[in-house]
């Protein structure tokens, strides 16, 4: 071989070797696989999914909408899916099941699903009462001649639904006022809460409990507060706190932690700009705004020790819990910065 033609062969050899190196370059460019690191970048840019339950009778500010409509929730990498509306006493059976991952309700529910074996434990307050704005009103015609608690005794109270805040804030009102036994001194009714007023001015009933403001009933005309859950527990009796299933929290305490951030976020901002609360409810809602009463919600989302043993004390006195429940197997506030623990 001359050496003209090895000196083809060499070139053509080292050509053959620049391709295989730049044909790996290459490659590796196109496939390069995925550190941890980059995974969790990846899912860190997709948001973590809460299950709610959709609002359905909305008669208050809304902070789920309110928390949408600002931010709070897509700032803590947070959205949530609306599964459809879900009625007040079947919340807890619903997040222990999984079918939503957060209630919310008066407080009396959350006791009597732990009490009954739920799994379940409030992590953020919501609304709280105050004289202006509180949770439950007991109304009466203004010509009625019940003014008092020893007039209300054998008359026909109607309430939406049986036990918890609708009945027991009666009963305590009673005892309040120096009534002995008072289960048994008032004639209980129920109905749907869109049917009170009617039966009420129509003399099917002598008084009426409703989850309204004092003033939006008085506007009405023709109608008197008797008492309210202020007159019966002042600030602590109307607590409406969010709960989780211990199981959610033990698997996703960070989740846990941003939603109470997000909810304690909105709550502060809604009580300081309670018209725009009202004005993005109303949006978000498509409801009438006569229809909206203004709320007052829990200060940094803190839940406060006495709206639980208020309610725990008063289950237990009229039997609708047994078990020995204890606050702290109800509420946590270790998911929320501004608690201290």
């Amino acid at each position: 071989m001359n050496n003209q033609s090895k000196r083809g062969l060499q070139s053509l050899a080292f050509a053959a070797v620049i391709m295989a190196v730049l044909s790996l370059v290459l490659f590796g460019c196109a496939k390069k696989p995925e550190t941890a690191q980059t995974v969790k970048e990846s899912a860190a840019k997709q948001p973590d999914i809460i299950r709610v339950p959709t609002p359905g009778d909305v008669t208050r500010p809304d902070i789920y909408m309110i928390a949408e409509e600002l931010g709070y929730f897509a700032e803590e990498g947070i959205k949530l899916e609306y599964v459809g509306t879900v009625p007040s006493p079947q919340l807890v059976a619903s997040v222990v099941a999984g079918k939503i991952d957060v209630g919310a309700a008066h407080i009396n529910r959350t006791i009597a699903g732990i009490s009954a074996g739920a799994k379940i434990k409030a992590v953020v307050a919501g609304t709280e009462t105050t004289q202006e704005i509180p949770h439950m009103v007991y109304v009466t015609l203004d010509n009625s001649p019940i003014k008092n608690a020893q007039d209300l005794v054998g008359k026909k109270v109607g309430i939406p639904t049986i036990g918890g805040c609708n009945e027991y804030t009666p009963y305590a009102y009673l005892k309040k006022n120096g009534i002995t036994a008072p289960k048994g001194k008032i004639e209980v009714i129920i109905m749907p809460e869109g049917n009170l007023e009617q039966a009420l001015r129509q003399g099917d009933i002598d008084v009426a409990g409703f989850h309204k403001n004092p003033g939006f009933l008085t506007a009405r005309g023709g109608l008197k507060i008797l008492f309210t859950d202020y007159d019966v527990f002042g600030t602590v009796g109307g607590g409406t706190p969010f709960y989780f299933s211990e199981k959610f929290i033990k698997e996703k305490p960070d989740v846990v932690r941003r939603f109470v951030k997000a909810v304690a976020k909105a709550n502060d901002w809604a009580d300081a700009n309670q018209q725009q609360a009202i004005d993005i409810t109303v949006k978000r809602a498509n409801i009438d705004p006569k229809l909206l009463r203004n709320g007052y919600f829990a200060p940094k989302g803190i839940i406060q020790p006495e709206t639980a043993t208020v309610w725990i004390d008063l289950l237990k006195e009229f039997g609708e819990i047994k078990s020995d429940v204890k606050p702290e197997q109800i509420f946590t506030n270790e998911f929320n910065p501004s608690a201290k623990i």
